[in-house]
């Protein structure tokens, strides 16, 4: 009853307004360039090899996966997955996703703090992200204040990961952003249209963790009506 009540509507429907704009955003510039080939002739995987391969990074797997824009660095395997419109096409979307990825695994290889705290959050964000509103609302139901208690916290974690997210995808953009052209893989002016892409997924992780914080403001407002 409280995700569904109008006063929880007013806390998340900004946040779901703008994850939706940033999607259909996000969408609609890798449709864009993903029908503009990129001068060099290689694959999103070529690329994301390639880069990996100049930073020392042989031991990272590159791998083909389903799903739209599902493309991933699992840092737990050393693979970066990605998926078939990336992975077998020669677009400038495509490189740019690749590149992006690549950037994750650069960033482990480098020691780059805010992926290893994020990396870090991943097994209780998970856990709070499915949890955490029942637990909020279990403790509403039967007035028991320290669950309410443990629901805000599992939840902050979530929103702590939300906010880690966003250094670490722009840090990646930035890395991919910079090596596409020093490693040859696309021209000085391609590589604004392959950051186009790179930025709109970006708004993404932004529309993600404003919904978060603005859940979290929701429990909090919760907690202090009930004391």
């Amino acid at each position: 009853m409280m995700m569904f009540s109008p006063l929880y509507m007013m806390f998340a429907l900004p946040g779901l307004v703008l994850a939706l704009l940033a999607t259909v955003m996000t969408q609609s510039t890798f449709r864009k360039y993903a029908r503009v080939r990129a001068s060099s002739g290689l694959t999103g995987a070529e690329a994301a090899r390639q880069l990996l391969d100049r930073e020392g990074l042989q031991h990272v797997a590159v791998e083909p996966t389903r799903g739209f824009l599902s493309d991933h660095y699992d840092p737990r395997t050393n693979t970066l997955r990605l998926s078939e419109e990336v992975y077998r096409s020669d677009s400038l979307s495509a490189i740019g996703v690749a590149c992006h990825e690549a950037g994750h695994a650069i960033q482990q290889a480098h020691q780059y703090v805010p992926l290893a705290l994020r990396t870090g959050l991943v097994p209780v964000t998970q856990f709070g992200s499915q949890l955490a509103p029942f637990i909020v609302l279990g403790g509403l139901l039967f007035r028991f204040p320290m669950l309410v208690n443990l629901g805000i916290m599992l939840f902050t974690a979530v929103v702590l990961f939300t906010l880690i997210t966003l250094p670490v995808e722009w840090n990646a953009s930035a890395r991919a952003k910079q090596l596409m052209v020093g490693a040859g893989i696309v021209t000085l002016p391609e590589q604004a249209h392959a950051a186009a892409v790179l930025n709109a997924a970006f708004m993404t992780y932004v529309a993600a963790a404003i919904s978060a914080i603005l859940q979290l403001v929701y429990y909090l407002f919760l907690a202090r009506r009930r004391d």
